[in-house]
């Protein structure tokens, strides 16, 4: 039995993979600011107020977790916040590097110490992040910290590989989420959440540091 670690599970992906997770017979710590009462039902452990910003928050939530192993960290949380060069907002820009970029960098080294041989880390970025791919513009603030999570990801990919801990650089595909105002035109939580859970239980040494769409795509920087 494996330990999962996701943050940003009240709802959404976050919410679907600890769904599935535990379907599997996984344990789940599912850490969020303020449980949902569909997280809530699905009897996992739960950890509240956990903000990825807060240093603070961070150092509680690894005291909390003393004795724990965790086979797999899957950083889900992240903020969008449209930003157009008419609509510049300088301080939306900086959060949005904040809690999108910086954040999970943090939090994996406050709680490296719980990862063990073989363990893996999920950073879950966006195509949004790609530079060969970014055929719209726009979306200043999002865009620049989804390419920086990525390279602070591949970056971790190689530092790690010595301890055979493996990093896996996720696009989740344009679901159909509250963050996405509910699009028909995305896949759901299950068809993002199970194709995300198969891209991570396939990482290994070969292949870690790598940029996927959920679908298995190797996307471009």
């Amino acid at each position: 039995m494996s330990t999962y670690l996701i943050t940003g599970s009240n709802r959404g992906i976050g919410l679907e993979l600890c769904k599935q997770i535990i379907e599997r017979g996984d344990e789940v710590i599912a850490t969020c600011r303020e449980a949902s009462s569909d997280l809530k039902n699905l009897g996992v452990r739960i950890e509240e107020d956990i903000d990825i910003s807060s240093e603070d928050s961070i150092n509680n939530l690894r005291q909390s977790l003393s004795g724990v192993e965790l086979d797999c960290l899957i950083h889900n949380a992240g903020i969008y916040e449209f930003n157009s060069i008419d609509n510049f907002d300088h301080e939306s820009i900086i959060r949005q590097f904040v809690v999108n970029a910086l954040s999970p960098l943090s939090m994996t080294r406050s709680l490296k110490g719980l990862f063990k041989k073989y363990s893996k880390i999920g950073f879950i970025t966006s195509r949004m992040g790609s530079i060969g791919d970014n055929s719209s513009g726009s979306s200043y603030g999002y865009r620049m910290s989804k390419v920086a999570l990525s390279m602070a990801a591949k970056s971790l990919s190689r530092d790690l590989l010595k301890e055979e801990i493996y990093v896996a650089i996720l696009h989740p595909g344009l679901v159909s989420t509250r963050m996405t105002g509910f699009t028909k035109n995305g896949i759901s939580t299950e068809e993002s959440a199970n194709g995300l859970l198969k891209r991570i239980d396939s990482l290994n040494k070969n292949n870690t540091g790598t940029f996927w769409h959920t679908n298995g795509e190797i996307l471009p920087w």
